[in-house]
């Protein structure tokens, strides 16, 4: 029998390598994503077209998730994320140092497919440890991924700053992270087996928990789908418009239309870093339900803001809200499908991407068509509706498969 602290030891280092993978993750992805102009110019990709490659890494990223669902049932998720997120380093590099438009699209393919698969085991483990803990460290782990998604921006910044190539300004950080990334995967605490052995003693009752994993999943988890879509709806909004918003609209000058999105990221950093702590003392609805309302007055403000300044007030209030809801519904996920909860957090998972990739379009067709002012209402009323589906996220006691409860401070999300 394995002692207390040996086991408390593993989980130690589990939370902590995984924290590790997603500082990684937020960095090679920022650090992407914000020098798009750079490899636009690179590749010698028309504005027309740009947008396709844009499009396709998220739809990867959706179908990576739902290739891991399919996966994790034969290995665990931690072997998943310990192969996939060198995969995605290396299709960063691939990105910095190829010549050819062919090679662009086939290293973004393949980072797509491995972001997918990171993304979906990361959280698939990060549920997992939480449910070991038995108290709320989600948020802490979507923390560390805006840390890195600070230090990601900050690099691509350096990067345009001194005019470095792609592949000078991404090779310093894989260099870095691919290693220190594979030795940290040595730690990974992988929980669900474990407990599901536990819990689920007998072959038929392994089938009887087999039900709702490919027959009800989907539409109980319906409402945390709509979440998730929301959520990256309105971060997408901020990602892609908060610098023409502010200069275009709100007569900010070239410099300080960088600001916005850097005052997001710091904030939603606070916002995690506290938010674990608001769960354990009021319990997840109320901490999602204060998120949504403090996002929707943020996407107010920006709507209504008369100058820069105030604008830039909205969009701190963005990042103080939208950023606790990400994370608690992976852990309402968890919560709500003690024996399925690697297929229901792949599955929530493909709503990120979907999130993604209908907020940018539908906030610029409306504001081409209309103005931005009003484009922002859209996200705003969209997040209001996450109002009506904070019970979802409601802790509830799980049955085990000798019909008893457990107990239920293990379930505190």
């Amino acid at each position: 029998m394995t002692a207390p602290a040996t086991v408390e030891g593993r989980l130690r280092h589990g939370r902590a390598a995984l924290a590790l993978s997603f500082f990684v993750q937020g960095a090679a992805f920022a650090l992407l994503v914000t020098r798009i102009p750079a490899v636009q110019d690179t590749y010698g990709i028309s504005d027309g077209l740009l947008p396709v490659f844009l499009a396709a890494v998220p739809v990867l990223a959706g179908a990576g998730s739902v290739v891991t669902e399919q996966l994790v049932k034969r290995v665990r998720p931690s072997r998943v994320l310990r192969w996939s997120q060198p995969l995605a380093l290396l299709a960063l590099l691939g990105v910095g140092y190829g010549d050819r438009v062919v090679v662009l699209a086939l290293a973004l393919a393949v980072f797509g497919l491995g972001v997918g698969a990171l993304d979906a085991s990361m959280n698939m483990l990060g549920v997992s440890l939480q449910r070991a803990y038995g108290r709320s460290i989600m948020l802490g782990f979507h923390a560390v991924y805006s840390l890195g998604g600070i230090l990601g921006a900050s690099l691509a910044w350096a990067g345009a700053h001194w005019h470095l190539s792609l592949g000078v300004s991404y090779l310093p950080l894989v260099a870095v992270t691919l290693p220190a990334a594979l030795i940290g995967s040595r730690w990974y605490a992988d929980t669900r087996k474990s407990e599901q052995e536990e819990a689920v003693p007998g072959p038929r009752e392994q089938e009887r928990q087999r039900a709702p994993e490919t027959g009800v999943v989907f539409r109980t988890l319906l409402p945390l789908c709509l979440v998730m879509t929301f959520a990256y709806i309105g971060d997408s909004t901020v990602s892609n418009w908060s610098a023409k918003y502010l200069q275009d609209v709100l007569g900010s000058s070239e410099q300080l239309s960088t600001v916005p999105y850097n005052v997001y990221m710091v904030t939603t950093l606070i916002g995690r870093g506290l938010g674990d702590f608001g769960v354990r003392r009021f319990g997840p609805v109320l901490v999602v339900r204060a998120g949504a309302v403090l996002a929707a007055t943020g996407f107010g403000a920006v709507a209504l803001a008369p100058g820069p300044w105030a604008g830039m007030l909205g969009f701190t209030l963005l990042g103080l809200g939208l950023c606790v809801l990400v994370p608690q519904t992976f852990a309402a996920a968890g919560r709500m499908f003690p024996h399925a909860s690697d297929a229901a957090v792949a599955r929530l998972n493909v709503f990120n991407y979907v999130g993604f990739l209908v907020g940018s379009p539908l906030v610029g067709a409306l504001g081409d068509a209309w103005n931005y002012r009003g484009a922002m209402i859209v996200p705003l009323v969209l997040v209001l509706l996450t109002l009506g589906y904070a019970r979802s996220f409601a802790p509830a006691p799980a049955r085990y498969g000798d019909g008893h409860e457990r107990p239920r401070a293990l379930d505190v999300g």
